[in-house]
């Protein structure tokens, strides 16, 4: 597919700029769609401002290091630091065996369906 540059309009400063052919290449080798909605310097811009972000000091609930995290925590004594988050994170992944019993543990309902089976304690069973 032959590539032309085209001129957008940047959706932050509503200044014009060139979307050049290899930059459409680029972004269909990656899979993008969609052309870009901000003009290089907004982008940049944007960039900046997430990378340097305030940090805020915390200690982790689970292994009591000490950690930094990119927002202010509504409640310092209730926060993980950036290893113990992720391993929380695997753990509630779909597919994980998060809600399976353990092998030798038995489901609720087959428990209460062996417990009706038993007679009582104070019953005799029938000979």
């Amino acid at each position: 597919m032959a590539y032309e540059d085209k001129n957008l309009t940047c959706k932050d400063c509503s200044k014009e700029f060139v979307w050049t052919a290899g930059e459409q290449e680029f972004y269909a080798q990656k899979g993008f769609s969609n052309p870009p909605s901000r003009c290089p310097d907004c982008r940049k811009q944007n960039k900046e401002k997430r990378t340097n972000r305030q940090r805020y000091d915390i200690t982790c609930k689970n292994c009591g290091k000490k950690d930094q995290v990119p927002f202010q925590p509504r409640y310092p004594d209730n926060v993980l630091c950036a290893e113990c988050f992720a391993a929380s994170r695997q753990a509630e992944k779909p597919g994980a065996d998060v809600g399976k019993p353990a092998e030798d543990e038995k489901p609720a309902e087959e428990e209460k369906a062996a417990e009706e089976e038993k007679p009582a304690e104070d019953e005799k069973p029938a000979e």
